[in-house]
Parts: C-alpha cells; sequence; structure tokens
C-alpha cells in the first residue's frame, strides 16, 4: 500500500500530498476513484471543487451488522448497515472507521465496487465473505478476480478483548484463530485476548475464493498512527475516518 499520493498543484509547484492513502493496485483502475482517510479527510472534502465532479457521496447508519446494500441511486435516506456495493458511476460509497476494519474491494470485469466496515461484531457474523458472495450473485463476479484492499485498523498487539468476544466467534463457527492469549484476566476472572481484524477478514476472503495475492493489506494501527483516529486511543465518540470507493462518472 502506498501511504501517500500527490496531485499537481499548478504549473511549477510542488506536488501536494493527498489528504488519504492509497492502494496502488486500485489506483491502476482508471474507471475507479478510492482512499482510506486520515484526519485531514473529512465529509467536506468529498464535495470540494475539483473532486469528483457531479459525484454523491453514500452513507450508512452503521450498526455493527453483516447487513449489505446495493445501491443504484443516492437513497432518500442513509441505509442501516454496514456494506455497500454499485456498479453505478457517479456514487461514491463510503463508511467511517475509528478502529474498526475498512474493506475496500473491486471487480475490474464487470466494474462493480463495495465498501465493508468491519468491526468484531460484523466479522464474527461473517461480513466479508457476504460482500463477496452479493457481488457474486448481483453483478456476476468471479471471486477469483477480485481485488481487495484491507485499511488502516487496529492492530492485534493494541486490541485486547474478553472472552464474550471470542466466544462470539467461537458460536458462529468462526473459530478462535484470529485470537491469542495475553496472560492478563478480566475483573470476573476470565482469560483477555488480543484479536487480529485483518487475519480475520483475510481468512473471510480466501474462503470466499480470493487467491491470496489478490488481497492487500496496508498494515496500520489506527491506535498507534498519529495520522489516524482511533477511538481506543482517542475516546473521541464521533470523530471517524472516511473510507470510500466509486466509479467515475466520465467512465460510461
Amino acid at each position: 500500500m502506498e501511504t501517500k499520493k500527490t496531485q499537481p498543484v499548478g504549473r511549477g509547484a510542488a506536488p501536494r500530498p493527498l489528504p488519504y492513502l492509497v492502494d496502488p493496485r486500485l489506483a491502476a483502475l482508471a474507471w475507479l476513484i478510492h482512499g482510506f482517510g486520515t484526519r485531514a479527510w473529512t465529509a467536506e472534502n468529498f464535495g470540494k471543487p475539483g473532486a469528483w465532479p457531479g459525484a454523491r457521496l453514500i452513507e450508512l447508519e452503521q450498526t455493527h451488522s453483516a447487513i449489505l446494500h446495493f445501491v443504484d441511486a443516492p437513497p432518500a435516506r442513509r441505509l442501516r448497515g454496514d456494506a455497500l456495493a454499485t456498479d453505478r458511476p457517479g456514487l461514491i460509497l463510503a463508511i467511517r472507521t475509528a478502529d474498526c476494519l475498512p474493506l475496500l474491494l473491486a471487480d475490474p470485469e464487470h466494474e462493480a465496487v463495495a465498501a465493508v466496515h468491519a468491526g468484531w461484531r460484523g466479522t464474527a457474523r461473517g461480513i466479508a465473505g457476504r460482500v463477496v458472495r452479493g457481488l457474486a450473485e448481483r453483478y456476476g463476479a468471479r471471486p477469483s478476480r477480485l481485488l481487495a484492499a484491507l485499511g488502516p485498523c487496529i492492530g492485534p498487539a493494541c486490541y485486547e478483548v474478553g472472552e464474550d468476544v471470542r466466544s462470539a466467534f467461537v458460536r458462529a463457527g468462526r473459530g478462535d484463530a484470529a485470537f491469542r492469549r495475553t496472560g492478563g484476566r478480566d475483573r470476573a476472572g476470565d482469560p483477555k485476548y488480543v484479536l487480529d481484524l485483518r487475519a480475520a477478514n483475510r481468512r473471510q476472503l480466501l474462503d470466499a475464493g480470493l487467491p491470496a495475492e489478490a488481497v492487500s493489506d496496508m498494515g496500520l494501527c489506527t491506535h498507534c498512527d498519529g495520522r489516524l483516529l482511533s477511538y481506543r486511543r482517542d475516546r473521541d465518540t464521533s470523530a471517524r475516518l472516511y473510507n470510500f470507493i466509486g466509479l467515475r462518472r466520465t467512465n460510461r
């Protein structure tokens, strides 16, 4: 993953870094726009002159579910769920994160995309695999041809969880391979663990048919990287990173 991309600001001027992070393989698709937000990238940036003329930002009322919505036109109100997919130019699908994993998917064959908010609840419910199956059913996507980019999220060294989280994965049939015991215990005496959200979602993508080389990982921890927002570090219930993907309006 690239952590910085530049754009011209005028003849003879130095390039200005964009306030979001990009995946090189997704950036190579001329019909696609995408980014993983930093502190400097807000909802207002989408509407600034010269960004993506005529594009419409589509956001969710995120519920930590495994609900996927297919979007053909801007909805009258925010949809409730945690994943969006479209094949329509001019729609920018956005998800907000502050430790949860942002996952972007692209189908180069059919020019369809998806944005996924994968917290531990959505991951336990299999949201990544569900979105891959949804892209196949709705747009004819072949999992073996999809590209997936895992954005910044809280890393396993910083994401301590309790037995309730591990048990939720086990009950859902996800197992506990993404968990590691810390040696500590909570007030009730139950063991504590660290959870690797990236590994858990990567496993779902591979199980859904994506080749290992089609899944890229930015490998950045929101808790450790000051450019990013982290709920566990900052305890800010409102600040979120804007992660997005869409089809360029001029493509079709």
